[in-house]
């Protein structure tokens, strides 16, 4: 059965136009997925007079129409085995939805600018991140020790690339998707740069070189150098992270991330690796990034310092990385209690100085 072509100007046919554009193309499978799932959510909402949101004319669309269904989607009810109805909100995939829907809009507006309406209903809806009142859902933030035994296991099943790119991740603050989809072994040590490393951040166009010495000559990331050494006399070319374990299904060595930017094959190892090293079932492997960014805040170096090491442009962004520990209180703490000691001391000294009971010597 050959489906029917949705009408001209509904909310199905702008759906359609976005994911027929070069900027659909253009977004990483992952992101894809989660658009498709967000405009069917939409799309299949059920209207009182029973038809689809989908089947709607955009051009009748207005902001108080989007706010009504995206209140409708937030919730979710459902009877529990004793009959009585549950209610559960989904805050995040209703938020997920209308950002996806938000995007099609204005990619159709330019695609079809005399037939998609200029002004876009679904931007500036003030979306909530959670609930008043509820906490703020936080990467799991792994430790030095954590991580050492989540290599240490790597190694032993077979996963040597994912061990390195831990310490990677750790050392150099680079995404995983970055990692496995951009770092190429040619960024490492360069014939014209042998000293350095080039690190890329897709996600924000930014890059930069890293210095593998110090000024004496000394390696900065010993372990890690001898383990990248070793992949790349073993690589030409090419992604630096691929599937070398002995049991995998290909016989050559492919990289972890697929040619649609697919890293879920990657997740379920990591996971896999986690648990035989008895660490939280919550880590993932960006909880390594995260230990690194903290270790760098434990080891008092300022935000200009970890912007520059994670390529951040707003310090706005850096507690999302970098978790606020017992040893950071205290440091700061410290910090403000001398601070306000030195205060007392020359305020001190001013009255000492001034007051007609002290005599001049």
């Amino acid at each position: 059965m050959v489906p029917t072509s949705p009408a001209p100007g509904t909310f199905d046919w702008l759906a359609g136009i976005f994911r027929a554009h070069q900027k659909w193309r253009e977004i990483d499978f992952k992101t894809q997925r989660l658009y498709d799932q967000g405009l069917a959510l939409f799309a299949n909402h059920e209207l009182k007079d029973g038809s689809r949101a989908g089947s709607k004319q955009i051009a009748d669309f207005t902001k108080g129409f989007v706010d009504a269904v995206y209140a409708k989607l937030l919730i979710v009810e459902r009877t529990d085995p004793d009959g009585k109805i549950v209610k559960r909100e989904r805050r995040r995939f209703a938020n997920a939805a209308m950002t996806a829907c938000r995007r099609a809009w204005f990619v159709g507006q330019r695609a079809q600018e005399t037939k998609v309406p200029a002004v876009n209903p679904f931007s500036r809806m003030g979306l909530k991140s959670r609930a008043p009142g509820h906490a703020i859902r936080e990467t799991p933030t792994a430790t030095w020790d954590e991580i050492v035994a989540f290599r240490r296991h790597a190694n032993r099943l077979g996963y040597c690339s994912i061990g390195t790119a831990a310490l990677l991740t750790w050392e150099w603050l680079q995404r995983e998707e970055h990692i496995f989809g951009a770092f190429e072994i040619e960024h490492y040590r360069p014939k014209e740069r042998p000293d350095s490393v080039r690190i890329v951040h897709p996600k924000n166009r930014e890059e930069a070189w890293w210095p593998l010495f110090d000024e004496t000559g000394e390696a900065l990331f010993p372990e890690l150098m001898a383990e990248l050494d070793a992949i790349k006399c073993s690589l030409d070319s090419g992604l630096a992270f691929r599937r070398d374990h002995a049991h995998r299904k290909s016989p050559t060595q492919l990289p972890w991330i697929t040619e649609r930017k697919d890293l879920r094959y990657l997740r379920c190892v990591v996971k896999k690796i986690v648990v035989a090293a008895g660490l939280r079932s919550e880590l993932s492997f960006t909880s390594f990034r995260h230990g690194g960014f903290t270790e760098g805040a434990d080891s008092d170096l300022t935000d200009a310092e970890l912007r520059t090491a994670g390529r951040h442009r707003s310090r706005q962004q850096l507690p999302t990385y970098a978790k606020r520990t017992r040893k950071q209180l205290i440091a700061a703490a410290k910090k403000r209690r001398e601070e306000r000691t030195r205060a007392a001391v020359l305020s001190g000294s001013a009255l000492a100085f001034h007051s007609p009971l002290v005599p001049n010597n």
